[in-house]
């Protein structure tokens, strides 16, 4: 693993509020928290949904999600612990295990299945849905699974672990890249007392969602389970991160579309009329 040198900001971005998130559940009863809801679409664009899930008990996970369609943007999904099984009806299959991430483009649509396999011990991850333009939302869908081992990590002087999903991070470029929404997605590891930083653009909108002990941002402490939203200020070049306790997170931005967001359920268009077109395609048998 690589030792870097941090970037030196000239100001780092704040804290602009603190998302609790909203305990539910989905698929077939697959309990998670869901963190970025509709309501943080446009301020968070181009992020639309955040879902946080982590149990150690089989009655809260190993139902999982059978067949379900989706159109019109991608998941990303990022497991800590655990074991899924994806499968869909452009005939990809794959396994996601520990410190590996599923990446898929529904494009125009897909139906996948994502079933635990595994029948106890822990299952913790995320899964994030980021938007597609409009260009884009009827393309070719695609799937990506990617080994623990194939992400990039580096360490700082403060031994600060960082694993670089996807965008670039003092100097270290993640597994995926996007050139509409140039998604950065780190996963971040600090010990007690140790100060991480990694510029942003100032187009983008950002976040991050600590799982473990708690970090300060400025002078906003964001706690374990807590989602921040991170200020879009324009002279902020960047962002610094402070663990008051050993503490770990991710840090997502992205670059907005400014383009109207239409979702009914697995569907996210640009207009009612496409939503509409969806539902038709699904129930005639057309996303086969």
């Amino acid at each position: 693993m690589n030792t870097i040198n941090q970037t030196t900001l000239h100001q780092s971005r704040g804290v602009e509020r603190i998302i609790e998130g909203v305990a539910t559940s989905d698929g077939a009863g697959v309990k998670l928290t869901r963190v970025l809801t509709g309501k943080l679409q446009h301020r968070l664009d181009p992020f639309l949904m955040l879902d946080a899930f982590g149990s150690d008990n089989p009655d809260d996970y190993i139902a999982g999600f059978p067949d379900h369609p989706h159109r019109g943007f991608e998941t990303v999904t990022y497991m800590l612990s655990g074991r899924m099984r994806h499968r869909d009806n452009a005939g990809h299959e794959g396994l996601l295990e520990q410190g590996g991430v599923q990446w898929m483009t529904a494009g125009r649509g897909i139906i996948h299945s994502e079933i635990p396999e595994q029948k106890d011990g822990v299952m913790e991850g995320f899964q994030l849905w980021l938007n597609l333009p409009a260009k884009a939302k009827m393309g070719e869908p695609w799937y990506r699974d990617i080994s623990s081992k194939e992400i990039p990590e580096y360490i700082t002087a403060e031994n600060v672990t960082v694993r670089v999903i996807a965008g670039m991070s003092n100097g270290v470029t993640g597994v995926v890249t996007r050139e509409e929404t140039e998604p950065m997605y780190l996963d971040i590891h600090l010990p007690v007392g140790a100060s991480f930083s990694t510029t942003l653009p100032a187009t983008h909108n950002a976040f991050i969602y600590v799982y473990r002990g708690t970090v300060k941002v400025g002078d906003t402490l964001v706690e374990s389970h807590r989602m921040g939203i991170l200020s879009n200020t324009p002279q902020a070049d960047g962002v610094t991160l402070t663990a008051t306790d050993d503490a770990r997170l991710i840090l997502i931005a992205g670059r907005p579309l400014n383009e109207p967001i239409v979702q009914y359920g697995p569907f996210v268009m640009n207009t009612q009329e496409e939503i509409h077109q969806a539902m038709d395609d699904f129930r005639n048998g057309h996303f086969a």
